[in-house]
């Protein structure tokens, strides 16, 4: 059998959405999957070297690897009137050119971010590691992403919402684009239409028995929260929206894209529709 790695960030929605194969609840004909859990970040650039076939991606990051990579339609993460958080002690006024922890470069929050806090001094860490940062003064603020913009501490506020940047950039109130996977162009197209067929159905499983994974999940302590935060995040990010890609997450990503590229992250503007596995080659080829 062919193993094939899955590289995913060790937050509760990627666990989720991927655990059905885990659990040998789906599977691939000729196939052994295994996984292995990064900082989304460390993930961001391991795609920029091309370390896996299939891995976990910010959105933002794809115009990068668009060559090297087709994105994937499922296992999606958007926000919808909510998602990565700016924080800032209660007690913190914050300047003009303020000292930020963000999550990595690569990070649809970091592009966000930029846009709207240019004169932000940014430095970059583990995800992990941002609270902390804050509440300690070692940066002003902080850009929370996954559980933490559910459980950061009461010394703790909110400046604003990277939702409400994203509003103010895109309009039309398009979900935000936050994450999604990536598979590698050299794969035979055949066998890529598996891999994206397979993955959809491990989330589609998972949500059908959210209830049962949920609890395997927290049995096994593969989850940094407990059973009631996990509840609400799940909702959050891996939702029904997250089984496969619709028409306004097409053009949410698009949207996103298009600002990027206006503010001079991408040389080109990309579309998003040009860059998703031909599906279609599989009914070509049995006509």
């Amino acid at each position: 059998m062919k193993k094939t790695l899955i590289a995913h960030s060790p937050d509760a929605d990627d666990i989720f959405m991927y655990y059905a194969i885990k659990f040998g609840w789906v599977d691939m004909k000729n196939t052994y999957f295994d996984n292995i859990a990064k900082d989304i970040q460390t993930l961001n650039e391991d795609a920029l070297n091309g370390v896996y076939d299939i891995v976990a991606i910010s959105f933002a990051l794809y115009p990068h690897i668009k060559d090297e990579y087709a994105l994937l339609r499922t296992a999606v993460s958007f926000g919808e009137g909510y998602g990565p958080k700016i924080i800032k002690k209660k007690s913190v006024v914050l300047k003009k050119n303020f000292k930020v922890a963000l999550s990595g470069k690569n990070t649809t929050n970091a592009m966000l971010f930029r846009i709207a806090y240019p004169h932000a001094r940014v430095t970059y860490m583990n995800f992990l590691e941002i609270e902390n940062a804050v509440i300690s003064g070692d940066v002003d603020a902080g850009v929370l992403i996954h559980e933490s913009i559910l459980t950061y501490s009461s010394e703790l506020e909110v400046e604003r919402e990277i939702w409400d940047i994203w509003q103010e950039l895109a309009g039309n109130d398009l979900p935000l684009p936050l994450g999604g996977m990536a598979i590698r162009r050299s794969i035979p197209l055949n066998k890529a239409i598996e891999y994206e067929a397979t993955l959809t159905k491990a989330v589609q499983v998972a949500r059908d028995h959210k209830d049962r994974l949920s609890k395997m999940l927290l049995e096994r302590d593969l989850v940094r929260i407990d059973a009631a935060t996990l509840d609400k995040y799940l909702e959050l990010y891996a939702n029904d929206e997250s089984i496969t890609l619709s028409e306004i997450q097409y053009r949410a990503i698009n949207k996103l894209f298009e600002i990027g590229y206006k503010h001079g992250f991408y040389e080109v503007e990309v579309k998003i529709e040009d860059y998703l596995i031909p599906t279609e080659y599989t009914a070509l080829r049995n006509s």
